[in-house]
């Protein structure tokens, strides 16, 4: 990681509605923080992660993830310039079929 002066507090509040903020730790909590921040985040969320933290260093932990929605994916994979196939949650989304066609 890049950078340790990271600070959670200066994130937007709604992010993290079911957890204690000032519980989270930088390190050991970085991949529920970045999927946060790419499924419910703001803008000046985004830029406060990728201003502390590297590209790859974000991609490198998105592509573990086994769900993400749809735009934050997309939305990864396009600034990354990672192929979405490459990610394990495309690749599990496509495994598990729909109930129904929407």
């Amino acid at each position: 990681m890049k950078n340790s002066d990271f600070q959670i507090s200066k994130l937007s509040s709604h992010l993290f509605w079911d957890v204690d903020a000032n519980k989270l730790r930088t390190k050991e909590d970085f991949p529920f923080i970045v999927k946060r921040i790419l499924e419910y985040g703001l803008l000046g969320d985004w830029n406060l992660l990728s201003k502390h933290f590297s590209l790859e260093e974000i991609t490198a932990v998105v592509l573990k993830f086994r769900d993400l929605d749809s735009k934050s994916l997309s939305f990864i994979s396009t600034i990354s310039k990672e192929p979405i196939e490459n990610f394990q949650c495309y690749i599990t989304k496509q495994s598990i079929p729909p109930h129904w066609k929407s």
